[in-house]
């Protein structure tokens, strides 16, 4: 009896091993099924290049919660920073701003592309060209600088100025073209020194363009876009497969672009130098820790922690011993970094954001991401049923109020149209193209609005929201440029749809206006001495680099 029992026992314990093998072995054999159909899927290609690499140049910076437009002072009064408590989304930010030795790489890059002797393309490069004559002054000499800012190698490391909003998003626009054509090749998705090899006016990488129609890529050339095994190796005769890099394929990098003005607030705050778990302990006034502009350092006690106007007749204090080390602007990274990693988050040179101005920001509309500017596009679509790929012919060139013309869209990029009722037609969250206005310029938001009128519609343009000048360039029947300049005596604002917010104090600014939460305005096609800017993109996956631990 006792035998029976022990050889059941034993029984029972071949049973559940052969049970459990069996499971595993399912488990390891249904490793790459997958979840929604049950079909055997590519599950390593799907999580190749999960997590996003940072771009040239960038920091990443977390996300997370902050309180927008809290400043210490507010001696201006001017209803312009009302605190809002807003949510950032993880994004990257340029470590500091972009150089002159940056900027002159994309100016280059466009001289050898577009030559400025020929007539089609003499536009192009005096369009993204910095203005160098900002560094005049009425009864000041600054010629040195009006000739030698830009170019010199002296000032190769200083941050660029006489850039205006346009062409810091046209630069952005062509950085992120220029790196992901460097990634594709490194990842032998383009033919190698195709970059530079392979590029005319007419055959210029887009990034949009490729992952749309890759076929179109410089211009059509199909010896230079390389069809790809789907193993990853370069294809060759009769092997060749129709394998491209895409979204999916995660090595193309997000575009760069401005920071928002809210993610520039965060970024320059940097209030995770205060965190104590889940709380900020306080708000600090500048990007450093401390009510104070000068270090308290034992190694640099006294030396001012940014570049900035510290009074009357002083950028830079007495000979022998400078308090900040320039006059004008200054060298990159020559001030500490804040706690992102990010320098001259304070001083040195104001930065564009992209946002549109309005006094107030909306929160009651949006407290995630916040952004005023948006005018939503799509890929426009020709005869034969294809994406529109921009030429010469077509090139899209807008004369600003000054005179000046820029290039807005080059050739080997996809025209792109507003969206209309297809995109918008019963949706709950945008419903036009254009949402700068959005309850805070549109006509609804004017005091003379009458619901149901319909006279709405034909609202005169004294009573509209933001009555500003409204200037004009056109050109007469010889080519000459004609310029108005509007007189009207009944102008209220100077706040309209071409104006954008800029933040951070610079050389010529008071340490009032250090504070990161200050913001003011300029028109977006007008460059000055004291702005320049730098670039962002945004984060793809999650939130934290690392997985966070509780500290003890």
């Amino acid at each position: 009896m006792k035998v029976n029992k022990i050889t059941a026992l034993r029984l029972m314990l071949s049973i559940t091993m052969i049970i459990g093998l069996a499971s595993c072995s399912k488990k390891s054999s249904s490793k790459n099924s997958s979840r929604a159909t049950g079909w055997n899927v590519d599950r390593k290609k799907a999580s190749d290049g999960k997590k996003q690499i940072a771009g040239p140049g960038l920091v990443f910076v977390e996300g997370g919660t902050f309180t927008m437009g809290k400043v210490q002072d507010d001696v201006m009064h001017d209803w312009n920073n009302t605190p809002t408590q807003q949510h950032v989304q993880s994004f990257y930010m340029d470590e500091t701003e972009v150089t002159n030795f940056m900027y002159l790489e994309y100016l280059d890059w466009l001289k050898s592309v577009f030559p400025p002797s020929e007539d089609n393309y003499k536009h192009i490069y005096e369009g993204a060209s910095p203005d160098t004559l900002v560094w005049r002054n009425r009864l000041g000499y600054n010629e040195t600088m009006t000739n030698n800012y830009l170019r010199h190698p002296s000032y190769a490391d200083y941050p660029v100025v006489g850039v205006n909003w346009i062409q810091a998003q046209e630069f952005s626009k062509w950085r992120t073209n220029r790196v992901n054509e460097a990634i594709l090749e490194k990842n032998g998705y383009l033919k190698k020194n195709a970059k530079t090899d392979e590029v005319d006016a007419e055959s210029v990488f887009d990034t949009e363009t490729y992952i749309n129609s890759p076929t179109s890529s410089y211009g059509g050339k199909n010896e230079t876009v390389v069809l790809k095994k789907s193993n990853g190796r370069q294809a060759k005769g009769a092997e060749q497969k129709n394998v491209y890099a895409q979204r999916s394929s995660g090595i193309i990098l997000p575009e760069y672009r401005l920071p928002t003005e809210a993610e520039w607030e965060y970024a320059a705050a940097a209030d995770v130098g205060q965190r104590e778990y889940n709380i900020y302990k306080g708000q600090k006034k500048y990007p450093w820790s401390g009510s104070y502009t000068r270090s308290g350092k034992r190694q640099n006690r006294g030396d001012q922690l940014a570049n900035f106007k510290q009074g009357n007749g002083d950028y830079g204090g007495i000979a022998g011993w400078s308090d900040d080390g320039a006059d004008i602007t200054n060298a990159v990274k020559k001030y500490p970094a804040n706690d992102f990693g990010l320098y001259d988050m304070a001083g040195n040179v104001a930065e564009w954001v992209a946002d549109v101005y309005r006094p107030i920001v909306d929160k009651e509309a949006n407290d995630f991401n916040y952004f005023r500017g948006n005018r939503y596009t799509k890929n426009k679509i020709g005869e034969d049923g294809k994406v529109e790929i921009v030429t010469l012919e077509t090139m899209k060139k807008d004369t600003l109020s000054n005179g000046k013309i820029i290039v807005r869209s080059f050739p080997g990029e996809i025209a792109q149209v507003p969206v209309d009722e297809n995109e918008t037609y019963l949706r709950q969250n945008f419903d036009k193209s254009n949402n700068i206005n959005y309850r805070d310029g549109d006509k609804q938001s004017s005091i003379y609005y009458d619901f149901g009128s319909s006279e709405t519609d034909n609202l005169k343009e004294d009573k509209a929201m933001y009555n500003s000048p409204k200037h004009n360039v056109t050109t007469d029947s010889l080519g000459l440029m004609v310029r108005k300049y509007d007189k009207s005596s009944k102008r209220t604002t100077l706040i309209n749809d071409d104006v954008r917010v800029y933040k951070g104090g610079s050389w010529r600014d008071r340490a009032y206006w250090l504070d990161p939460a200050q913001r003011r305005y300029f028109p977006q096609d007008m460059a000055t001495d004291y702005i320049g800017f730098r670039c962002a993109m945004s984060r793809v996956g999650p939130k934290a680099e690392k997985r966070k631990s509780a500290r003890n």
